[in-house]
């Protein structure tokens, strides 16, 4: 156990001596400062204090630090280390500087994007607690439980920024807490009981063929720039369908090195740092896109394959200027707001194409898009032939911009429509009552469905009870849809 007793050392310059209290523990000895000054005269001869104020003072000090040594093993520590155990065991850390400093560290280790995450989560955590220095101690469930709530109206950020901040918080507690020894400096842990809610499942983006056709086949909004974001947002969703979906960054990224024999080599950056193959792509160029690769090219002393370096600062203002052109032409080809395509509209559709219209199984897309598959073990052992997902991008390419082949999805989207009558067509209904055909017809001249079960309320028994369901069935013969209906007597007939 360590020995600890208030003394005085060296007399300063105004005949004060500062009051210390020394630590002596395993034959080392060190001291910590108070607060507390004495004259000569509150001095032994051998220089034991003798102000009952300042030793009442320092025995209060020396009975709280023997209180909290005696909750730890100090059997292993110098004098040094219960020194610094006695002063940052209630120093109140601060969770932003933290925070920050591991952020840097993902961005040194090249995890630029992910990154990105973690810092827009840590500023809306800032924000809703009101400071940008905000404490260990203030993260409690409860607060944190708000901070959750307020995120509530968020489709992706519920779940991401907090689960953002638990890394970084649990990141923490094995940098800072020693268990060894018994030195915990982040006391609290919030998120055993805070429940962090799920992100909600994103919309499919993917389009038809047909829609792809009419997008690429639109006139351009006019423009006075040289460069309009329409006609970029126009290009560059073009590469992204004919590479099978390559992402925005990757198309940035992209060097000189990067393509030759009509092939493009890359790593996916999403998860290049996640993947033992390096998330490693070879596609080759299909010969639709090749003039928008000379189109696009870079200067001839530039390392970058294309252009885009010299317009956009980064990936993700390339990215959003591509986003805003490609919304442009939705808008001037008169769509609502809610359907306007992004351009990771056609990443999806080509997956779709690919799987639906292709006859591409769930393995070949995901192998053609550059997803993490299942058989880890067995990419490490072989070297990869790309040549499948080149052949599956062809086909792709040959569907949706070199035939006018109806898409299975279009088809769906048409026969998922309003179920509309009109006059000139055959209609065949039939009202039933627990299973039983109690009227039908087959004819022509309807209108509207009201009508259809109109005429087949007038033909409904009247033992049917009040408030039971009929069920009305109805086939529109010219084109083989079928509606059910179902009304209750005394109230829908």
């Amino acid at each position: 156990m360590a020995t600890l007793k208030a003394c005085v050392q060296k007399m300063r310059n105004d005949g004060f001596y500062p009051v210390y209290i020394r630590v002596t523990h395993n034959r080392t000895t060190q001291y910590i400062k108070t607060d507390k000054m004495v004259t000569r005269r509150e001095l032994s001869k051998g220089k034991d204090i003798t102000d009952p104020v300042v030793l009442q003072f320092c025995m209060k000090l020396i009975l709280d630090f023997n209180a909290r040594l005696n909750m730890v093993d100090t059997r292993g520590w110098t004098a040094r280390m219960v020194v610094d155990y006695l002063q940052r065991v209630d120093e109140d850390l601060c969770f932003s500087d933290y925070a920050r400093r591991h952020i840097g560290g993902m961005i040194d280790a090249g995890q630029e994007r992910n990154a990105r995450n973690y810092q827009l989560a840590l500023q809306h955590l800032e924000r809703f607690m009101g400071t940008t220095r905000v404490k260990f101690s203030q993260l409690t469930s409860a607060t944190v439980a708000k901070w959750i709530r307020s995120l509530e109206q968020t489709s992706r950020a519920k779940e991401m920024y907090p689960v953002c901040m638990r890394q970084v918080f649990r990141a923490a507690t094995v940098e800072l807490n020693d268990y060894d020894t018994g030195v915990i400096r982040v006391k609290t842990n919030p998120w055993v009981k805070v429940k962090i809610p799920h992100a909600d499942c994103p919309e499919k983006r993917a389009i038809s063929a047909e829609a792809c056709r009419r997008f690429f086949s639109a006139a351009l909004p006019e423009s006075k720039m040289r460069s309009p974001l329409p006609e970029l947002g126009r290009d560059v969703a073009m590469m992204v369908l004919c590479l099978a979906g390559i992402n925005t960054v990757d198309l940035y990224n992209l060097r000189k090195v990067d393509y030759h024999g009509g092939i493009i080599h890359y790593r996916r950056a999403k998860t290049r740092k996640f993947r033992a193959d390096g998330a490693y792509m070879e596609m080759r160029v299909p010969e639709i896109i090749k003039p928008l690769f000379e189109k696009y090219a870079s200067a001839a002393g530039s390392e970058w394959l294309f252009n885009f370096h010299e317009r956009h600062s980064s990936s993700d203002s390339f990215c959003a200027n591509v986003n805003s052109g490609i919304k442009k032409i939705c808008e001037s080809m008169g769509m609502r707001k809610e359907d306007w395509y992004c351009v990771y509209t056609f990443r999806h559709t080509w997956g779709t194409v690919a799987q639906n219209d292709c006859g591409a199984g769930i393995d070949e897309v995901a192998f053609g898009m550059n997803h993490s598959a299942g058989h880890k073990v067995t990419r490490g052992y072989i070297r990869i032939d790309f040549t499948p997902a080149w052949e599956l991008n062809e086909r792709v390419v040959d569907f949706i911009m070199f035939s006018d082949h109806a898409s299975k999805q279009a088809v769906r989207e048409e026969e998922s429509g309003v179920f509309r009558l009109s006059p000139k067509m055959l209609i065949k209904a039939a009202a039933f009552f627990r299973g039983k055909c109690l009227a039908s017809f087959e004819d022509i001249g309807c209108s509207n469905i009201d009508e259809v079960i109109a005429r087949l309320v007038a033909e409904l028994p009247s033992e049917i009870p009040p408030r039971c369901i009929v069920q009305f069935k109805i086939v529109n013969c010219d084109n083989g849809k079928v509606a059910v209906y179902e009304r209750q007597k005394g109230k829908g007939f």
